[in-house]
């Protein structure tokens, strides 16, 4: 395992995972809504999809790396080049307290976020959950294509896996 892909949904879990695994494998991490969403001094923008490849590609040249993130069309990249491919496949009751919980430690100060925390963000983060599981079907068959690499976890403690 030198290139591993971690999907999932929203409050999956995934960057917990990320960050566990790149410790226990000493790989560094990358999460993708960082390689989509450039934060400059002047603000954050949305890089452009040919743009986020581009950064992939970049980080591949180095070698091992773990990126992290929810499935997008721009950077379906990913599941070509990695060698390992983890669905973090969270209960849904787990995601939806997860989604809630961090919303309130957003707002409390406890825990910070790369993006603007409030109530319109927070429906989204449950209307993305929805439209993931109403399109299940559809991500599974992509799955099935890669099955040869892939790890399905239903917990982000889970690295029983790594060798």
């Amino acid at each position: 395992m030198k290139k591993v892909l971690i999907v999932g949904i929203v409050a999956s879990g995934k960057t917990t995972l990320a960050k566990r695994l790149s410790q226990k494998m000493n790989v560094p991490w990358y999460e993708l809504d960082g390689i989509v969403h450039l934060q400059t001094p002047a603000g954050r923008y949305k890089r452009t999809a040919d743009e986020q490849v581009e950064v992939i590609r970049e980080i591949d040249k180095s070698g091992a790396w773990i990126f992290e993130g929810t499935d997008r069309e721009s950077y379906q990249c990913l599941f070509d080049m990695a060698d390992t491919i983890i669905f973090l496949d969270t209960p849904l009751w787990k995601r939806k307290i997860r989604i809630f919980t961090r919303f309130l430690k957003q707002q409390l100060g406890i825990e910070t976020c790369h993006y603007h925390s409030d109530l319109t963000m927070l429906k989204l983060m449950y209307k993305w959950t929805r439209d993931f599981e109403s399109n299940r079907a559809s991500f599974e068959s992509k799955l099935q294509f890669y099955q040869h690499k892939v790890i399905r976890l239903y917990d982000n403690k889970d690295l029983s896996f790594v060798k």
